[in-house]
């Protein structure tokens, strides 16, 4: 529901202070990872960076809706049948997605994963789905049919078919826990980013903050903002590079599910924050609530931050975001 190449991380790689910067990139949870992580040498930064792929592989088999031996895989396939018992993590998690889902009156929705996919954006698909088309295609779709039981741990979905799902959430997640985990391991710098759910602490080897450039949607190739990242998140949805059109009109490779139609009128989203398993859900639920909307929900969270573009062109950002400060001159 995003594209990790809307955001450019700029690296500078300096072996000062007696550490070294060692980044690799790998493909988890269905998506490319970077991992970055600054270490005493080359042993101790290669070690982790082990560590921090083990411990995304562990939270994919526990969450991914494709593996079919994973806890969400085994509520889905239990759906309007029987309550699954879940890990603790599994629960919380999706108990904090139910909350996002409720948050947003179901611009983001846990259940999307139910979702029948009428939409292409391959260029394949020359005419609208009908009403009738889209209406049935988000039939098992509704986080008021997710039924929680704290007590026991366990998960139900009250109709056949239904499903739960985290995608990007999870890479956001996945994201935040191995900042902690390395964090706790006294790793002080690194950034793990999941397909563009990206989880930075501490600063370059030269002290300097992390930086990343946000792409420019309008001008491609170019940097519309650049901005250091101190022990925060970055997230950014954006629709500029899948999408159709159809009498004029722009749509979204991100699917309102509520609705069952995409999203309209923004081209990207970017929000900062100390999550991205936050940031993800923000960003993804702000390009479907569109402008108005999205700024009164993200201006109810101080401690997150956002920068819109408007299909037109126009830049809106949340209360507490200059992006003069950030904007190339």
């Amino acid at each position: 529901m995003k594209n990790w190449f809307a955001i450019l991380l700029m690296l500078w790689c300096l072996d000062l202070q007696a550490q070294v910067l060692r980044k690799r990139t790998t493909m988890l949870m269905g998506g490319r990872f970077d991992i970055t992580i600054v270490a005493k040498d080359s042993a101790a930064a290669e070690m982790n960076i082990d560590t921090v792929i083990a411990e995304i592989t562990r939270i994919e088999n526990l969450i991914s809706d494709w593996k079919p031996t994973s806890q969400v895989s085994q509520v889905n396939a239990n759906a309007g049948i029987s309550p699954i018992k879940v890990d603790k993590e599994v629960f919380e998690l999706t108990e904090r997605a139910l909350e996002l889902s409720k948050l947003t009156g179901g611009a983001f929705d846990i259940s999307f994963a139910a979702m029948d996919r009428i939409w292409k954006f391959d260029g394949s698909m020359t005419v609208m789905p009908t009403a009738a088309a889209i209406k049935k295609s988000v039939e098992k779709v509704g986080y008021q049919n997710i039924i929680l039981d704290k007590a026991h741990s366990t998960i139900f979905l009250k109709l056949k078919g239904m499903k739960i799902g985290f995608g990007a959430l999870g890479e956001g997640y996945a994201a935040d826990q191995c900042r902690e985990m390395m964090l706790k391991r006294g790793i002080k710098a690194g950034i793990v980013n999941g397909s563009g759910d990206m989880s930075t602490w501490g600063k370059q080897p030269d002290g300097s903050d992390w930086i990343i450039g946000i792409s420019d949607p309008v001008h491609q190739g170019e940097l519309f903002a650049v901005v250091p990242l101190r022990q925060g998140a970055v997230v950014t949805s954006g629709s500029y590079e899948k999408f159709v059109t159809f009498n004029g009109k722009r749509y979204s490779h991100i699917i309102n599910p509520a609705t069952g139609y995409p999203a309209s009128g923004l081209t990207s989203v970017t929000v900062f924050g100390p999550s991205a398993e936050r940031a993800n859900g923000f960003s993804t639920s702000l390009m479907v609530l569109g402008k108005e909307t999205g700024l009164k929900l993200i201006n109810r969270f101080p401690e997150f931050s956002c920068v819109m573009i408007t299909d037109a062109g126009k830049v809106a950002t949340s209360k507490n975001f200059d992006i003069s400060q950030y904007q190339p001159q």
